[in-house]
């Protein structure tokens, strides 16, 4: 909408003019997300595969990451949803569970497409940490130590 400011007879501020613009203009008050993470998720995610098919992983880990993302995915979805309507709201903790496990690319995923915790700077910091802290997990899983691990499951 676009309008021209006038002042009354009073010296107080108004509209006139207005009209309705047929323009769309993009959201300039937030800026886009950066596709840098989803590109990393989407590398991490066949860089497991990568390692899964050549041996070093069961296929179980991979499709723990896809079922855990798909879940997460899910999740933020359904949590956006009762943020918009004022229904009960999914538990912070529990998002960051289902990054902690392995859902981390799918939650990165949904944060992007449905403009979901991603400005809480402080969700942000904990969902950063449980992305590291499983990172670290796959590491060791590919360690003699890991390996021995998952070799007595």
């Amino acid at each position: 909408m676009t309008y021209d400011l006038t002042f009354d007879e009073r010296r107080r501020p108004r509209a006139s003019n207005a009209r309705f613009s047929t323009e769309v203009v993009a959201d300039a008050g937030r800026p886009r997300p950066s596709a840098i993470p989803l590109a990393g998720a989407s590398a991490f995610i066949i860089a497991v595969a990568a390692v899964v098919f050549a041996g070093r992983l069961p296929f179980a880990v991979l499709a723990l990451y896809l079922g855990a993302s798909v879940v997460a995915f899910v999740a933020y979805a359904l949590d956006k949803s009762a943020a918009r309507s004022g229904r009960w709201r999914t538990a912070e903790g529990t998002l960051h569970l289902f990054g902690l496990v392995g859902g981390w690319p799918g939650a990165l995923f949904a944060q992007r497409v449905f403009r979901h915790k991603s400005s809480k700077a402080e969700f942000q910091r904990v969902f950063w940490v449980t992305v590291v802290m499983n990172c670290l997990g796959l590491g060791w899983l590919l360690t003699e130590s890991g390996s021995a691990f998952l070799a007595g499951l």
